[in-house]
């Protein structure tokens, strides 16, 4: 402020006042200090925006995963892409933090909150039974959750908004599609549990099967990983009698699966049906080319970021449903052989 003063010729309460845009100085004052303040590549400073009250500029995003399997997580890129175009728009920051596991995230938020670090925060993965969304209303953190489902009697705390897909319908579309191609032992290579959307897809699996008769459709919980994806698939694979399609939770995983699946001599999809949970490049780089849902996840996290903002500016608390997922079928799928 000195330096700025001292060349725009005016006091540093001017400057202080011309910057911080209040009343004290006349407009020729503000444009002059702002010129020069320009001109030394002036910034505010965070850290003293957040002691006065005015806000860090940050918004916050933790995940709680295991570190290795987000290198190659196409569906984590694309959402960070997707808040990141829109935070940029307000010129604020994204400080992005993995952790082990949901306690530590909690004091992760503890810990911003007690230091004034973020101005709000994007909260991913919800699980079952879920800390986060209590803990962050008590400290008086803007929230938006993505990927949970809305309680339809009580609706979204003041403070926190919920922006969701409709994983049980996504699954429908998969087993309806399986079914009609003569499907009926069907094993489900799913993420982590724990997850809300994990036992959702479970849930609704079972659900799919029970209404259609099928009696030999299963779940199996992996860490989203090429390794577990492959692991699991040689197993069932290897089975008495093995399953005639695979769904997988995301497109690592089903990579990584046509891979076991070849090393063992099934033939996709003479001998195996395969279906990615998230369509990638990664679905289009292997033969045959996967059967997927796709899904925009890059306007899956503008979205997450525009409620955030609207909460930031405080507006009302919203509930925002996204587009189904759309089932994109490809050489991965195909009717069952005569057994």
């Amino acid at each position: 402020m000195k330096d700025i003063a001292r060349r725009a010729g005016v006091s540093e309460s001017a400057v202080s006042f011309a910057l911080n845009d209040r009343p004290g100085v006349s407009d020729i004052t503000r444009d002059r200090v702002r010129r020069v303040a320009e001109q030394l590549g002036w910034r505010p400073s965070t850290a003293a925006r957040a002691l006065s009250g005015e806000g860090a500029a940050t918004v916050g995003l933790v995940v709680a995963r295991p570190a290795a399997t987000l290198g190659v997580d196409s569906f984590f890129l694309q959402l960070i892409s997707g808040v990141q175009e829109v935070l940029a728009e307000r010129q604020l920051g994204l400080l992005f933090q993995v952790v082990e596991d949901v306690d530590a995230e909690c004091a992760v938020y503890r810990r911003w909150w007690a230091e004034h670090r973020v101005d709000g925060v994007l909260v991913v993965d919800p699980r079952t039974d879920d800390p986060r969304p209590g803990l962050l209303s008590e400290l008086g953190i803007p929230a938006v959750v993505t990927g949970g489902v809305p309680d339809p009697e009580s609706g979204p705390p003041p403070g926190l908004s919920t922006v969701w897909a409709d994983d049980a319908g996504a699954m429908a579309s998969v087993v309806g599609h399986l079914h009609t191609l003569g499907h009926r032992r069907v094993v489900h290579i799913a993420g982590l549990p724990g997850l809300a959307h994990t036992e959702r897809r479970i849930r609704t699996l079972r659900a799919e099967a029970d209404r259609r008769g099928l009696t030999e459709v299963r779940s199996v919980t992996t860490d989203y990983s090429d390794s577990e994806g492959a692991a699991v698939t040689r197993r069932v694979l290897s089975s008495e009698t093995p399953p005639t399609a695979l769904v997988y939770d995301n497109d690592v995983m089903a990579v990584a699966g046509v891979a076991a699946a070849a090393s063992l001599g099934f033939g996709v999809p003479d001998d195996v049906s395969v279906v990615a949970w998230e369509d990638s490049a990664l679905c289009r780089m292997v033969h045959p080319w996967l059967t997927a849902l796709s899904r925009d996840t890059v306007s899956f996290g503008r979205t997450a970021a525009r409620e955030l903002l609207g909460l930031l500016d405080d507006g009302p608390s919203e509930t925002v449903q996204v587009p189904l997922p759309r089932l994109i079928e490809r050489e991965s799928t195909g009717a069952v052989r005569d057994m």
